[in-house]
């Protein structure tokens, strides 16, 4: 008798887990180089009984839309882009993280660092430093940087090959229990420019509302749902 309201608060979690990531998306819509989420959904079979079945929904995992986000041209020297698949590599406390939002800078050691101040690594595993005096910092297709008095290094742009068990740690940034490959040769470095997020925020404001429609109607389902169980049970008692 209670089975619709199992199924019902099955579907409210999925609703609400939905609900977040769709507002995670919205709120990162502006955040460089941010891929939009999804979740993936599976139905799970019940037996109650020998004759009965009942389906429930589940959230498997959480989907990362790998697709490229819009180019914007800045005219930033040390804005980088990657055109196709690959990630940057920075140097954390924890060990290598990777990201791909290439709004970089100089530090006070004349370092290139990230957004949070973490440190860009070239592909000798060392952090990328310009020398004191330079004032041109060029970087070609490949990542190689340099200055006027030469090329200081060659940035570590790595990818993987299941992209999607790549964790989230924040910041941008992503972390991966397999080892980094070489990026494609496909893959440039575009100097001067930043990618988007690749969020559509049309779409994502339309899902934001369509979610809340379907978690009201399914709320009032609970509790139409309770309500008759209750007269039920008092029904049963009187004729008891």
């Amino acid at each position: 008798m209670e089975n619709p309201i199992y199924v019902s608060l099955s579907r409210q979690l999925t609703l609400r887990r939905q609900l977040d990531v769709i507002s995670n998306n919205i709120a990162n819509m502006n955040t460089t180089g941010f891929k939009q989420q999804r979740m993936l959904f599976t139905e799970f079979l019940e037996r109650p009984g020998m004759h009965e079945q009942v389906s429930f929904v589940q959230d498997r995992a959480v989907v990362r839309d790998l697709s490229a986000g819009g180019m914007m041209q800045t005219g930033n020297s040390l804005d980088l882009a990657l055109t196709g698949h690959g990630y940057f590599t920075v140097d954390t406390a924890s060990g290598p993280r990777y990201t791909r939002a290439g709004n970089f800078r100089l530090n006070d050691q004349r370092q290139i660092v990230d957004g949070g101040g973490l440190p860009v690594l070239g592909d000798n595993g060392q952090p990328l430093a310009v020398p004191n005096g330079t004032k041109d910092i060029m970087v070609s297709g490949d990542g190689t940087v340099s200055t006027e008095l030469g090329q200081v290094g060659r940035l570590n742009i790595v990818t993987f090959r299941n992209e999607q068990l790549m964790t989230e740690v924040g910041a941008g940034l992503y972390v991966s229990d397999e080892e980094p490959q070489a990026a494609p040769a496909e893959t440039k470095v575009a100097q001067g420019m930043l990618e988007n997020s690749n969020v559509k925020p049309v779409v994502e404001m339309t899902a934001l509302i369509e979610i809340q429609r379907q978690y009201q109607s399914n709320q009032k389902l609970i509790e139409s749902e309770h309500e008759r169980i209750r007269s039920a049970v008092q029904k049963l008692g009187r004729t008891a």
